[in-house]
C-alpha cells in the first residue's frame, strides 16, 4: 500500500490537519489502536456541508462531505502516525444530522468508505455504524471517528 501515491493517482491532497476543539488529542495511540477524534468537514480551516442531508444538503454533498471527513482521518494518521506503520483501518463511527425523512446515511456514509478503500486498498477494510443525531458542532452535516490497527 502506498497511500500518497494513490492519494495523487486521485488528483487528492491532504489537508492541513486540525487542531482539537476542546481537552482531547486528535490521535489518541494505545498499544497498538490508533483512535481518531471526531473529524468534520473541514479543509485547511474552512468549514463546509453545514445543514441536514435530505433538508439543506443532497445526499451527493453527504458523501463528498463524508470523502471531506476521510482525508482529514487520513491527514491526522499521516501526521501523527504515518502511513507506514497502518496495518488496517478497524472500524469507523458516523454521525450526521438529516430531515425528518431523509433516510440515505448509507449512501452518504460509502463517501468514506469509497474513500478509504481506495487509498488504503485492503488495508481500508472496515466495519462501521451509522448514527443519526440531532445536532453536530457547527451545523456540520458529518462528523467521522475511526480506529487503526498500526504497529
Amino acid at each position: 500500500m502506498n497511500a500518497i501515491e494513490n492519494l495523487s493517482k486521485l488528483k487528492l491532497e491532504l489537508p492541513e490537519v486540525s487542531t482539537p476543539g476542546g481537552s482531547y488529542v486528535s490521535v489518541n495511540v494505545r498499544g497498538n489502536i490508533a483512535y481518531v477524534a471526531i473529524q468534520f468537514p473541514i479543509k485547511n480551516g474552512d468549514f463546509f456541508y453545514q445543514g441536514r442531508l435530505g433538508k439543506e444538503l443532497s445526499t451527493e454533498e453527504g458523501y463528498k462531505a463524508m470523502e471531506m471527513c476521510a482525508l482529514n482521518v487520513l491527514a491526522q494518521i499521516d501526521k501523527k502516525v504515518g502511513f507506514e506503520k497502518v496495518v488496517g483501518l478497524n472500524h469507523m463511527d458516523v454521525y450526521f444530522q438529516a430531515g425528518e425523512n431523509w433516510d440515505e446515511a448509507p449512501k452518504v456514509v460509502d463517501g468514506a468508505s469509497d474513500l478509504f478503500l481506495k487509498v488504503l486498498g485492503e488495508q481500508g477494510r472496515h466495519s462501521r455504524a451509522i448514527f443519526g443525531v440531532q445536532k453536530l458542532p457547527f451545523n456540520f452535516s458529518v462528523g467521522l471517528t475511526t480506529s487503526f490497527t498500526i504497529q
